[in-house]
């Protein structure tokens, strides 16, 4: 009665079709159930003819909840993003704590790596086995700016697991045992990062624009690992950490009960804002001189290009992004069909805008074998002055434009997600409509101002060159 093709399209259909419809129900996914019969039904359709599109649709607008505020009694700030049905939440204590505030180097580091490896009351085997009976997991970082302390688990143990957080940023004892295995960790994996190309270039580059004395120009040395001490490491974690102001980011699905569990256990501490150490920027040079560290062991070349820049709350930002995807911010960018896809040398290159409280820097990072080092360099500058010189097509300005909405949308499928760029607007004090603004600002950039933002930010004299490896 049924062709063969016709039963194993409807199989495949009906597969596709309970997985869709259990996450819709379960999971309580944000797509309406229209969107099954859009995505999914064309494809049983195309079974037979696959040279039919499906239906696509524009994306104009995008809605994202809005943090709620709330401040503890001991004026702690918490920032709260309620959505999702699944009963899990995450909790971040964010301190002004990163390598930015660091005085002989390396203590916020150690302080990420040290908090959770021992207290006045707890050893790190019991701080381990005590999140791990909740079935919540903890992780620590630090960056330039900031240390975060990041805490996922089911909602119904978040109350319990306030202790043992309260515990960590008031009690840390940091042992010495513990400290001298961290540094012994940390000595061995940069041994073995030094020996990658990549590495080198990246913290080199950072150097050469910034400058060795600028926080965003250090970086962690052997002599920073051997020099470090647990004094120094605890001295920094009572500055900065231990008693002192922080800020709280709660996501996923909670109640008030939450809310008030927090300010019963982390509400009551008396807390002071911290020293102002490493506030003020060193000068940076105005143009970082080009560098190569030869590498005659190696068989390829890690290049590096860009320069200082800004960070989100500039004019130009958005014209920026726009202009950089176009470039080498996706894998349809012209670095990307010119260098790997016509040249063949390179598996990847890219072009990133990286933003920063304090600025940020546009960095063109690849890997080539060596004899293709030159010829790699004069592609990516002949690039630029394409861009600068010739206008771009609407259809390629569309096509980047409508990846980067995409991408967009589809970064925000999880309450964490949402909360995460909720972060960055508060934390960076950007426009509250920042994000919610997005595609609109994304689309309304014309080949014009590519042109005039490639004009203005991409002169080659104003870009710095690291390379390791050789020419």
């Amino acid at each position: 009665m049924f062709d063969k093709t016709f039963i194993i399209a409807s199989a495949f259909f009906y597969a596709k079709a309970k997985v869709f419809i259990f996450l819709a129900i379960h999971l309580h996914l944000s797509w309406q159930l229209d969107t099954f019969y859009t995505a999914y039904y064309s494809d049983f359709l195309m079974i037979l003819d696959r040279t039919i599109a499906p239906p696509s649709r524009k994306v104009e607008t995008v809605h994202i909840p809005k943090a709620d505020k709330h401040t503890l009694n001991n004026g702690v700030t918490i920032y709260s993003v309620r959505a999702g049905e699944q009963p899990v939440v995450r909790l971040e204590l964010i301190f002004d704590a990163g390598s930015r505030f660091d005085v002989i180097g390396g203590e916020s580091l150690f302080v990420s790596k040290m908090l959770t490896e021992g207290t006045k009351n707890f050893k790190a085997v019991e701080i381990s086995e005590f999140f791990d009976q909740y079935g919540a997991f903890i992780e620590i970082n630090q960056a330039f700016e900031r240390l975060t302390i990041t805490v996922h688990g089911l909602t119904k143990h978040l109350t319990k697991l306030l202790p043992m957080l309260k515990e960590l940023i008031t009690e840390s004892v940091f042992p010495s045992e513990e400290f001298e295995m961290q540094r012994n960790i940390a000595s061995q994996t940069l041994k073995v990062n030094l020996e990658k190309t990549a590495f080198v270039a990246s913290q080199a580059f950072r150097e050469q624009i910034f400058g060795k004395n600028h926080p965003y120009g250090k970086s962690v040395t052997q002599a920073t690992i051997e020099n470090i001490t647990r004094e120094a490491v605890t001295d920094f974690y009572g500055k900065q950490i231990k008693g002192k102001v922080f800020t709280i980011f709660l996501s996923g699905s909670f109640e008030e009960t939450e809310i008030s569990a927090l300010n019963e256990v982390l509400g009551q501490m008396p807390l002071v804002t911290p020293e102002k150490i490493g506030e003020q920027f060193p000068e940076s040079p105005v143009v970082g001189e080009n560098l190569l560290i030869n590498r005659p062991e190696n068989l390829q070349s890690s290049i590096r290009l860009g320069r200082r820049l800004f960070n989100r709350s500039h004019p130009d930002f958005f014209k920026f992004v726009v202009t950089n995807t176009i470039f080498g911010g996706y894998f349809g960018s012209r670095l990307m069909k010119n260098i790997r896809e016509e040249k063949g040398f390179t598996y990847g290159i890219s072009s990133s805008l990286i933003p920063q409280r304090e600025g940020g820097y546009l960095i063109i990072g690849t890997d080539v074998k060596k004899e293709f080092t030159q010829q790699t360099i004069d592609e990516i500058h002949k690039e630029i002055v394409r861009l600068q010189t010739e206008p771009i097509s609407a259809n390629e300005l569309e096509t980047a434009q409508n990846y980067m909405i995409g991408a967009f949308v589809g970064s925000l499928n999880t309450p964490f997600e949402v909360a995460d760029r909720q972060k960055i607007v508060i934390l960076e004090a950007l426009p509250i409509d920042f994000y919610q603004n997005y595609i609109q600002k994304v689309s309304g950039v014309s080949a014009e101002d590519v042109m005039q933002i490639a004009q203005k930010y991409l002169q080659a004299a104003e870009l710095c060159e690291v390379v390791v490896g050789g020419k």
